[in-house]
């Protein structure tokens, strides 16, 4: 790969280099059709699903019924313009946002590897896997924990041993998304009654009512619900890394993570480009940002957005308003139990093996995208120079770690697998309040004038900063008046 600093004129201007070195020019490959990039956001696709849409969103609708469904709309377009200006910075210049971020602030790179640990390490979704799995073969509750390590183990060897990560995380997530919509189709036509689905229209009409403290749902749970209607968290900033290691724009010119043990392995750091804003380039770029908005319209905005309202609906179909009263799986028990007397066994064990599939993937996709944000990081940042620890050993040193960190989690007995993603969710959206506002600083400092953040696309970030600002303040309030001042 020629460096064109050599013949173009040397440094880009545009990208800060006060905290980061400065990036040269190279020029934009070409785009590719829409079915070659079909997939880029599948992974965080498969994340979002056991975030939200199996869990927190039909726990909301079993206790207040499908009046807060509006809320799920708003996080999922919001979080579709999220992604789709951390996918602006990628494309223009293949580094991460949060590479990005690093350059207009030093701190932000540890700030954010912090906050991913702190919303990751609580092993939720894996419990929640284990489970449903315990309900499909009648299992107790002592089998969770056991099982739940096992997988972890099992997601290790997967993620440490592919020649090329990404492909094969994509692959496993494809999979897993193809039985769960194979579920989904079928719920709609077997289990779903059509009175829930005029009670989802008309509910629609309760914009902008927020419940908070209506049936005992507070402000950690609504918070964590609107940030994972969609991703939410640090999943919406690994997008970067998915479309990178897609091919994707200016991330083609990127090293890959490959396994330490299989793949070859590359030692330099994941520093990017800038293209010069000519006629040339600004027709790649053009065809780049029209096939990243629809890949990322289709896979995740409307099949994210039809799992989570027919999860919703379905709950809704089945549970009476208020019959779950504690905050743990026996809503995804009673639902399960409940299919299976009014359709057929085989339905119900249907139901719960999709929650099995769905929460393994989120496990796997949350293992991967966590680790994917602390190597590079880590190598941009910090080891540079380093010869040894190149970006794929950091990520496999920190998958072991996490599944390390996990099991002794569950091992100590913290395994209640909604608790956990209550906890995991609202620091979510306090991170989404953050990076909501350094997007917009980044894309409209950082990059050339053509290609910079405007009109509407900015509006609806702005829009997400007070958003989620105004939960993530309520969430301190509310926090300081129950637990501090006994209110």
């Amino acid at each position: 790969m020629a460096d064109t600093a050599s013949r173009e004129g040397g440094f880009a201007a545009e990208l800060p280099s006060k905290y980061l070195p400065p990036v040269t020019y190279q020029d934009l490959p070409e785009p590719v059709p829409l079915r070659r990039v079909v997939g880029a956001s599948v992974i965080i696709l498969a994340t979002a699903l056991g975030s939200g849409e199996y869990v927190l969103w039909p726990y909301i609708t079993s206790q207040i019924g499908l009046v807060f469904m509006w809320g799920a709309v708003v996080g999922f377009l919001i979080q579709f313009f999220i992604n789709m200006e951390v996918e602006r910075y990628t494309l223009a210049t293949g580094e991460s946002a949060i590479t990005g971020f690093a350059r207009l602030w030093k701190p932000w790179w540890w700030l954010f590897i912090i906050f991913a640990l702190c919303q990751n390490f609580w092993p939720g979704w894996a419990t929640g896997s284990s489970t449903t799995l315990t309900f499909v073969f009648g299992l107790g509750e002592g089998a969770v924990v056991p099982i739940t390590v096992a997988s972890l183990i099992a997601i290790g060897l997967a993620l440490t041993l592919s020649p090329v990560v990404y492909d094969a995380v994509e692959k496993i997530q494809f999979v897993l998304v193809s039985l769960i919509c194979l579920f989904l189709i079928a719920a709609v036509f077997l289990a779903t009654r059509l009175e829930a689905w005029g009670d989802l229209i008309t509910g629609f009409a309760n914009f902008p009512r927020v419940p908070i403290g209506e049936e005992g749902l507070g402000a950690a749970l609504l918070l964590g619900a609107l940030a994972f209607a969609g991703a939410g968290g640090a999943n919406n900033l690994v997008q970067s890394n998915y479309i990178r290691d897609k091919d994707m724009g200016m991330g083609a010119r990127i090293p890959k993570i490959v396994s330490p043990l299989t793949g070859e392995e590359q030692a330099v750091p994941s520093l990017g480009y800038m293209f010069r804003a000519d006629e040339e380039n600004m027709r790649r770029w053009r065809g780049w940002w029209r096939v990243a908005n629809q890949e990322q319209f289709i896979t995740f905005f409307l099949i994210g957005l039809a799992t989570l309202i027919v999860l919703s609906v379905l709950a809704y179909s089945i549970l009476p308003v208020g019959q779950v009263e504690e905050q743990n799986f026996d809503f995804v028990r009673t639902e399960g139990e409940i299919l299976s007397e009014r359709i057929a066994p085989w339905f119900g064990i249907a139901f719960w093996l999709t929650g099995t599939f769905v929460l393994f993937s989120t496990n796997l996709g949350i293992i991967d995208y966590t680790c994917r944000l602390i190597a590079d990081q880590l190598k941009v940042n910090a080891l540079r120079e380093s010869q040894f620890w190149s970006e794929s050993r950091l990520y496999a040193s920190f998958v072991w770690l996490m599944i390390i960190v996990g099991s002794i989690i569950l091992i100590s007995g913290m395994e209640q697998p909604l608790i956990l993603l209550v906890i995991s969710s609202s620091i979510a959206g306090v991170m989404m309040f953050i990076y909501s506002g350094l997007l917009i600083w980044l894309n409209r400092v950082a990059l050339p004038d053509p290609i910079k953040i405007r009109g509407v696309r900015l509006a609806v970030m702005v829009f997400s900063f007070l958003f989620f600002g105004f939960f993530s303040v309520y969430l301190v309030y509310d926090q300081i008046q129950t637990n501090i001042l006994g209110g």
